[in-house]
């Protein structure tokens, strides 16, 4: 992953860090009749130093695409910012990145824009999405002035809604993967959970197309449909 940054630096602006230009990024795609089959669709997942959005900040993104209904090795993201001067010390034995990884990793600016330019503007799905959002877009507030709006999917919300029926022990993105018997490499690793949560994602849009969901668009509408249905079940 390094390499591949390397590469795209020199490509980018003749591997000079610190000239930021957003303008130029790929515009985030809407909800529209194109077919979920010939789509690519971004995974993401996220770890942070904590879980209070006011004050904790993002130290790892890992990603990977979803092409054509088909996960893609090679096509993935997996960084751990550089980010010394943040507080780990509540967080450290969950996730494993300790003071040295976060001295050691990519320029957070860097990074966040090769991301940007990696998802190429495409949608994001995430388990309990509004987590990872709200994380994401306020760091690429903070550290890029960005401030575009991608379309983002709830997994937790993609999987009832096409397996309504499915007997899982909770709603947690381990018992999805125990329900479909996935295995997850190493949990709390961004990397690691976002390709379980790109596998699960799979197993929904093979469902999704037995059941004539085939555009994002109709995907769209039908989470939001499960929104509701789940809102309504509250009141």
């Amino acid at each position: 992953m390094l390499e591949q940054i390397k590469q795209w630096l020199a490509q980018r602006r003749g591997g000079v860090t610190g000239d930021h230009d957003t303008d130029s990024l790929p515009a985030p795609k809407t909800a529209s009749d194109q077919l979920l089959a010939r789509s690519r669709l971004i995974v993401l997942d996220l770890e942070t130093t904590g879980l209070n959005f006011s004050k904790d900040e993002v130290i790892a993104i890992g990603a990977v695409a979803i092409e054509s209904g088909v996960i893609h090795l090679n096509d993935q993201f997996d960084l751990i910012l550089r980010r010394p001067e943040l507080d780990i010390s509540e967080t450290v034995l969950i996730h494993g990145i300790g003071p040295e990884a976060l001295t050691q990793g990519h320029e957070t600016e860097d990074a966040l824009l090769h991301l940007l330019e990696w998802m190429n503007g495409d949608p994001i799905l995430a388990y309990h999405s509004a987590f990872d959002q709200k994380f994401l877009e306020k760091t690429l507030k903070a550290q890029l002035g960005y401030t575009s709006q991608h379309l983002w999917m709830d997994v937790a919300e993609l999987l009832p809604a096409f397996f309504p029926h499915a007997e899982t022990k909770g709603r947690g993105l381990d018992n999805w993967a125990d329900y479909f018997n996935l295995q997850i490499s190493e949990r709390h690793h961004a990397a690691a959970d976002a390709m379980v949560t790109a596998e699960l994602t799979l197993a929904a849009l093979n469902m999704a197309q037995k059941k004539d969901v085939k555009t994002l668009k109709e995907l769209v509408d039908k989470l939001h449909y499960q929104r509701r249905l789940q809102q309504m079940h509250r009141l």
